[in-house]
Formats: C-alpha cells, structure tokens, sequence
C-alpha cells in the first residue's frame, strides 16, 4: 500500500477521524505485539505499519508510553478497559499507584473508545478469526499481518492465516479491505468466487448464500490491482477471470459457471459513494427511490415501504443521509414528492398523497 500524507492514510477518511483511527490501530498493535502470539512476522509487518507516516510512529510510540506507565497489563486487559471506558467507567479504588496504573490504561481505553465514537467499533481480535456485525454496526479490525478491515452493517467475516496465504471467507454483507503489501497472497472469497491480491483496497459485497439467486458479488477497486476468478478449478474457460483497475466496479453472478455467456458489467462509480459508509454515509444522485430505501433499510431493523406501485420506485432522490437515520431520510423523501407517512406493524410506509 502506498505511503500517503499524514491525514489522509485512507482515500475515503482525513484530519480528525484519520488521526484517531491511527490511534486505535496503534493500540490494537500495541496489545498484540504484548499477547500470547507474537511472531516475528508481526514485528515486521507493525514497522511496516509505523513506516507508513510520522502520524503512524507517533501514535505507536504514546501507545507504547501508556502501556509502560501501566506496567505491561494483559492485552485482555486492555479490551475490557476500553470497554469501560467507553461506558464511562466509575471511580478508581485501591492504592495511588493502582489508580494511576488503571488511569493510564483507560487512558490507552480512550484512544479505543474514540474509534467507537467515530463509528467503527473496536475489536483486537478474535481466536476463532471471526469478525460480524449486527443491523446497523459497523467495525474496523486491524489483522496480524497489519491489514485494515472495516465490516458494513449485518456482515460477517472469517479469517484464516497460514504461513503461505492469507485467506478471508465474506459469509455475506459488505466490507472494505486494505492489504498490506506482503509475499503472500490475500484472497476474500464470496459464494464461489474470490479477488486475489497483493497489496491494494477493494470493496466486496454480497448477501450471502441465503440472498436472493439474483444477488451476485460485486468488487470495486478503490486502488491497486485484483483478480476476481472462480474459487472453484472446474469451470468453462470464459468466465476465468477478471483484472480489475483502479476505480472500476465489477458485478458477477455469485456462483461461478451461472450465465457464462454474459460479458462481466463494469463500471467506474464515484469512489467516494461506494465507499461513503465507512463515513456512515448513504449518498445518492438521481436514484431511484426504490433503490435508495433499500440501501437505508440495511442500516434498520425497522423498514421503510413504499405503497403506491411502480411509479414511486421510480422516482428520483438526491442528496447525502447519515446511515441509520431513517427518519431524516423520510422526512426529506415526504417533503420532496409530497408523501404521506404510516407507521405500524413494525414498519413505516410511504405512499402517495391523494
């Protein structure tokens, strides 16, 4: 991955919310390199990681002070002290020097609990290399090898690390990937296929096995190169494969060998909206309405409807909506096109005013 200005170490964050993700990052790196598993493998992908900006080493080097001052807790520790701290935590107790060593860990906390406020819950890792989020959650994880993923709303990912690969499984959902650049190779999966890469950002999406059969994979480039292929050897020789470049968005079938005779659809959308929910942003220019209460139905566990047929899908909505948000997204949808609202049966519906 390529090394960029100080507040601008994602194409889609900068200033303030670059600076505490950095800060997170570095707290995740700082637990990990004190856990049970260290490699020397994390030593060097976490100087890779320093190397990246001075806003990088900076972050680790308060990281590692905190973590000194504290006296070296258990990296389990420092979970459940970011936790508190992002609860609010309560009053210190026991001796000056136990409170001071508990200070400095919230402290370290707070950097957490700043990701969590931004929007991107934390999370150091897991034994079983399973990262998921809920309706409406969203996470950021920094992996071992100094990769970034960032999880949409209702995702769920399993990683699996080996000595010559780096293997993740999109079970359904949307997440962003950022690779670090390595030997080995980093493959997502979703349904029977897989983007292989090095060293590069990508967005994959999919609604997993359960979808409907119209659901397909879609993969957008943000920067880098990828190949999107079959996961399985044993399928006709056109649909092999895929190289995408920067900035494209390719949408697959998401069972390989299903309607081979298609061209892949390749598009260039603007980046800045595919990627506007790691911002916990919808954006739309001229989408249909129908189109535009999906995509805000993913962030809710109680959906808009439209009532009023094929003429309402079809009209138009612009503008940029906080995810999660829906009453704000119904309030100018109402306003626009002159809609009534209805809410019951645990559901709100839009429909034309007579």
């Amino acid at each position: 991955m390529t090394t960029r200005p100080d507040n601008a170490d994602r194409p889609d964050i900068g200033g303030r919310d670059a600076r505490r993700v950095i800060e997170a990052e570095a707290a995740v790196w700082i637990a990990m390199l004190h856990g049970p598993n260290r490699t020397r493998q994390m030593e060097l992908n976490c100087l890779d990681w320093q190397r990246r900006s001075a806003a990088h080493r900076q972050a680790f080097e308060r990281c590692t002070e905190i973590w000194e001052l504290a006296g070296g807790v258990s990296a389990e520790g420092v979970a459940r002290a970011a936790v508190h701290g992002a609860r609010g935590g309560g009053a210190d107790a026991g001796s000056g020097a136990t409170r001071s060593a508990r200070r400095s860990v919230l402290a370290l906390a707070g950097t957490l609990a700043g990701a969590v406020v931004l929007g991107v819950a934390w999370q150091a890792w897991q034994a079983r290399g399973v990262f998921q989020t809920g309706v409406g959650e969203q996470q950021v994880a920094v992996l071992s090898d100094g990769s970034r993923l960032s999880l949409n709303t209702a995702t769920r990912v399993r990683v699996s690390m080996s000595g010559s690969l780096r293997e993740l499984q999109l079970e359904y959902g949307e997440a962003y990937f950022e690779v670090a650049k390595e030997t080995r190779p980093f493959v997502v999966r979703a349904g029977d296929r897989q983007v292989v890469a090095l060293g590069t950002a990508f967005v994959v999406r999919w609604e997993g096995a359960a979808a409907d059969a119209g659901a397909g994979v879609v993969v957008t480039l943000v920067q880098g190169q990828v190949r999107v292929q079959p996961a399985k050897a044993a399928v006709a020789p056109m649909d092999a494969g895929y190289t995408m470049r920067p900035g494209e968005r390719l949408r697959l079938p998401a069972h390989a060998g299903v309607d081979r005779s298609a061209a892949p659809a390749v598009d260039r959308p603007p980046i800045e909206r595919v990627t506007a929910w790691t911002r916990n942003e919808a954006i739309f220019d001229g989408t249909p309405l129908a189109d535009a209460v999906a995509e805000m139905n993913r962030y809710s566990r109680t959906p808009i409807v439209l009532q009023g047929g094929g003429a309402l899908d079809a009209r138009r909505i612009s503008g940029v909506f906080r995810t999660g948000d829906n009453e704000a997204f119904i309030a100018s949808v109402a306003a626009i096109h002159r809609l009534g609202v209805r809410r019951g049966n645990g559901r709100i519906e839009l429909f034309p005013n007579p």
